[in-house]
Formats: structure tokens, sequence, C-alpha cells
């Protein structure tokens, strides 16, 4: 099926639930109420905040989902990084906003935290409002020792626009603009979509150079720059603020113990890593290889299907994939496509990969769109399934929580993800059993392995590549100074941190024409977000393997958990379902109920076949 024929063209977003167009006024009425409100919110409770707690915090709940609806201008810019309106206007409410939010809101985290604890407990016992907020307020105030004075906050405000994150926007632009010679001028995503589709090895040899290739030069200088602006900027501000390590403020706002953090880490290494590379050997030997290059880490079996899936196939799967699990999620579902939620077609110009932007609207509505760049592999339908699952979750936990404490802590919000492409992959598993294609279903098991791979191992490795850019030792126990380190630097360490997971060179994989692929991993410009992946990746596989024991309960339960937004840590979270996250085996548990059973039922169809390693 040719790219013109997956049916994507028509599959575009209606954002009119917010505004028409970039010429919509209502967008600068808008702007102008935000800051009346902001302006009208500090004359109002500046110094009475805690007499006056609970209208506050419903007043600031107004002004949020106000803003969530401006932010209509961030997703329109999505679908055309290089639209110069869009931008321009960008940046005029970014410096109106921002400075109206650090002349007017600034003192409002400062006086919530300094509330007395026997003056928070009166209100938690005495107004519903203050209680039904309290999990919002207590989260809030663990940050108490790390606010800086109001009018030392109130600037760092004011610079949002102009500060690290403008390194990271402009980077995103470049990135979006980057085009590779392959068979015409190609996208990174286009790339990237063939070196992992394609069955030829010389071909994805020759892909994956020109893509590393074509991230060197002026691309990679910047790319170094801006990754060198954002972690020492926020050096600089983290000791201001007293945090202990760089990561420190990530974890308290994911609500996520340090000591949780590292066990992650430590698991994915010991355990995730060895059953990779095992995996690997396996996928050599299908190969006819003994060691595979980079370029063959995400290739596809020889006896792979590799038909091509029209966007409406897909999503009738993935309708069907959810309706087996959940009758209420794929209701959910259904509104995606019938309110025009999804934007789907690969473009020139369109913001490359795929997000879920869910938010609280006015009126206290949530609001869920999805942004992909669909070119019709199983990997593009698993990849709706996941977008989907974030869609559910924003809306489950935006109807049941509001706007201030729907949104998950990063680490929590790829369970629904996750999950979601588990019960696509299962649905699909299910399929191919009862057909008794067992060569196929083999293909279809060591694809979500690779997929597993990359979402467990590689994140980690992603995650360790940046503690090191951070600071911290190649032993991973002491943060030291962040320094500035140049390409050349930046490509050694980024292969040194992947054969710690993947293996020396030479013993299951070759390494040429991998050291410049850190330059496109744009979640570095979001320090240590990328963690979550595996964290969601590895709770998900725990609570999936739930499933049979509580029968008919599970549904509710995970309904609920969903319905929890970030109003729970993580332990709160799963303690229905009988786990523990502190538990040293929690996170082995979740390697070995996913990727190592998986591996397994590789292995043992790979015999059937005359494979093994």
């Amino acid at each position: 099926m040719a790219r013109k024929n997956l049916g994507t063209k028509n599959v575009r977003w209606d954002l009119s639930v917010m505004y028409r167009g970039i010429d919509d006024p209502q967008i600068d009425v808008d702007v102008l109420e935000i800051v009346r409100r902001m302006k009208e919110f500090s004359a109002n409770y500046r110094g009475r905040l805690a007499e006056k707690l609970a209208a506050a915090i419903l007043d600031y709940a107004e002004i949020s989902m106000l803003g969530n609806k401006v932010a209509y201008l961030r997703l329109l810019q999505t679908t055309n990084v290089e639209d110069a309106v869009v931008k321009a206007k960008i940046a005029e409410v970014q410096k109106t906003l921002s400075r109206a939010e650090g002349e007017y809101l600034t003192f409002f985290d400062i006086e919530l935290v300094a509330i007395d604890d026997a003056v928070l407990e009166k209100l938690y016992a005495n107004d519903p409002t203050v209680q039904k907020y309290r999990s919002w307020i207590e989260h809030a105030r663990v940050f108490k020792p790390h606010l800086l004075s109001e009018p030392v906050e109130a600037a760092l405000t004011k610079r949002n626009p102009v500060g690290p994150d403008s390194w990271s926007e402009f980077y995103e632009e470049i990135a979006t603009d980057l085009r590779f010679n392959f068979r015409g001028k190609k996208t990174l995503d286009e790339m990237i979509h063939v070196l992992s589709e394609s069955k030829d090895r010389d071909l994805r040899a020759r892909l994956l150079k020109i893509i590393n290739d074509g991230l060197g030069g002026p691309f990679a200088k910047y790319s170094a720059q801006t990754l060198f602006m954002v972690a020492n900027a926020r050096s600089i501000e983290d000791r201001e603020r007293g945090y202990r390590h760089p990561m420190d403020s990530r974890n308290k706002a994911s609500r996520i113990p340090d000591a949780v953090v590292e066990s992650l880490h430590e698991a994915v290494v010991a355990k995730a890593g060895p059953l990779g590379k095992r995996f690997y050997k396996l996928k050599a030997a299908h190969l006819g290889l003994k060691t595979l290059a980079w370029a063959d880490r995400n290739a596809p079996m020889p006896f792979a299907d590799k038909t091509v899936i029209s966007f409406d196939d897909a999503a009738a799967m993935v309708l069907k994939a959810y309706e087996s699990f959940s009758p209420m999620l794929a209701d959910i579902i259904r509104d995606f496509t019938s309110k025009r939620c999804i934007d789907a077609p690969a473009i020139k110009g369109k913001q490359g990969g795929a997000f879920n932007w869910s938010v609280v609207l006015p009126g206290n509505r949530p609001a869920s769109f999805i942004l992909l760049n669909y070119l019709g592999s199983t990997r593009d339908a698993m990849t709706l399934a996941h977008e989907l699952g974030h869609g559910v979750h924003g809306m489950l936990a935006g109807k049941a929580q509001g706007v201030l404490m729907y949104h998950p802590p990063i680490a929590f919000a790829e369970t629904a993800s996750v999950f979601g492409e588990m019960t696509m992959f299962q649905f699909l598993k299910k399929k191919l059993v009862a057909q008794g294609d067992e060569k196929a279903l083999l293909a279809f098991i060591m694809g979500k392995i690779d997929d597993v791979i990359n979402t467990v191992v590689r994140q980690i490795q992603f995650s360790n590549f940046e503690r090191r850019l951070h600071g911290m030792d190649s032993l991973y126990r002491i943060w030291g100074e962040q320094k500035k380190l140049s390409v050349e630097e930046l490509d050694a360490l980024w292969l040194g941190t992947i054969e710690e997971l993947y293996g020396k060179g030479g013993e299951v994989f070759t390494y040429e024409n991998a050291n410049r692929l850190w330059a496109y991993v744009d979640h570095f410009q979001r320090p240590f977000y990328v963690y979550g992946y595996a964290f969601g990746q590895l709770l998900t596989q725990s609570l999936y393997a739930e499933q049979p024991r509580l029968g008919d309960r599970f549904e509710p339960l995970y309904l609920d958990l969903l319905r929890s937004g970030g109003t729970k840590n993580v332990a709160e979270l799963l303690s229905p379902f009988g786990l523990d996250p502190a538990d040293q085996n929690f996170w082995t548990n979740g390697i070995a109920f996913g990727l190592g059973a998986m591996v397994e039922e590789a292995e043992e169809l790979s015999k059937k076949m005359g494979i093994s390693v």
C-alpha cells in the first residue's frame, strides 16, 4: 500500500473547541482576561491566603483552565513548526503571560507552603474545598525548602520566554527542518521508519550512515550547545534552590523516592540488559549473522509480515483491542475519531514523532488530542494504541480531578499508554495463535520484544547518558560538576553508555555509525524525563500480570488508578493491586513478567524452526 493510500489525508484534528484559527480575536480577549484575573487574584489573596484558601484555589483553577485554552497555539504550531505567524503569536503571548505570572502569581506558591501546619489541618477538617485539594497542597509543600524569595521567583518566571527553554524550542524547529538525501529528501521520521522496516541489511547500513552523517556538522554543534545550556542553567538554579543532586527535583515532582529510581536503573542494568543481549543473539541467528550491526537492532524478521496497515484498519484494531478489556475505554476512544481529535499524516513541516496532549478547559471540560506521523507499520498501529492510552487517561483523570490534579507525574503518565499497547499486543497475539501460524506469531513477538527493549533498556541507557551529562560519575554514585562537552566527547559518552547495556563492540553489536544519534533525542531538553518510560513499562507489566489473579476486580481497580490523576504517589496507586514498588523484587518481577516471558516464548518458537543460540 502506497503512502498516499494510508487514509491519513483527512485524519486531521479539529481544534475549534478552543479557537477558530490563528486569527481568532478571542485569543487576544482571553489573554487579556488571564492577565486581568491574575491581577485580581493578587489583589484578593496576597497576604491573606490562609484565611481565603478555598476561594483562592478555585480562582487559581479558573486561571489555569483559561491558560490551557490559550495553549492551543502550541498545539497549532506542531502541525507546521515553520509557520512564522504562529511562532510570532506564541512569542507575544508567552511574553505577556510570563510577565503577568511573575508579577501577580509568584506569591501564591510561596505563601501556600508557608501556611502553618496546624492552620492547614483545621482547614482540612472544616473546609470541603481545601480537603478536596489536600493532595495537591501537600505535594506543593514538598518544595518548600527549594523556593527562593518572591522577587527572585518572579524574575525567573518573567525570564522563561528567553531562558533555557528557548534553546530547546529552536532545537525542535531545526530538527524538524532536517532532511536526508535518500530517494529524494526525507525527514528523520521517514528515515527511521524505513530503517526499522527494511529487510535489506545493506540498505539498513546505508540508511544509518546517512542519518548519522546528517546529524553531524552544524546540527550536532547546536544540539551539543543546547544540552550544555539546558544542563548548566539547571545546575546553577538547582544549587541556588538547595536540591541535593540534579535529579532531585524531577524525582520529587514524580513523587518517587530517589532509592526507587536508583533501584529501577540497577534492575534494568542487571536483569533487562542481559535479557536484551540474549534476545539480540537470537535475532542474529535468525538473520544468519554472528554479530549485529547497530543498524540491525530493530530489523524485522525475514519472515515478518510487512503488510502496510491503513489508518482506518489500525483504528479498528485498536478499538477492538480496547473493547476486549474495557467497553468504557472503548467508548472514550470512539470519541477521538468522531470528534476529530487525531492528526495522523506525516507531512512536511509537522513536528516529528507522536504525542498526546490532554488538558482541562474552561467549564471543567477535559479535552485530549493526539499527533501522529502515521506511515502504516505495525509499530505505527501500536503507537496509536499507546497514544490513545494517554488519551483515555487524560479524559478520565480530567473529569475526576479537575485542572489542578488531573495530570499524573511523568513516571505514572506512561502507565495507561503502555497498558494500551499491551492490550493491543495480546489481542493481536491471540488472533495469530488461533490461526496457527507460528512464523507470523514469532515475528510478531520478536517485534514486540524490540519495542519493550527500546522502552526499558534503551531509555535507561538514555538516562545514564543524561546523568553523566549532568555530572554523575561513571559508577553512577557521585554527582560532580556539570561540564561543557564537545561533540566528540558527547559521541564517546554516548557509545560508552550504549556498551554498558548492549555489550562491548563485537560482543553482540558493532557500533559503526551510531556515535551521533544522541543529537536527535529531544527528550534530553527536558532533563530526566526519559526514565519515566522504563518506569511506566515495568510498572505496567507488573500490573498486567495481576489480571488473572484479580479477575473481574481488575478493570474497576485499573479505572480508579487512571481517575486518580496526580493525586497519589506510586505506593498509593499500586497498593490496591497488592504491589509494592519499594520491594526490591518489584522491578525484577516486572522485567521477568514482561520481557523475560516474551524472550522465553520467542526462544521456544525459534527452536521449533531449528534456530537456537
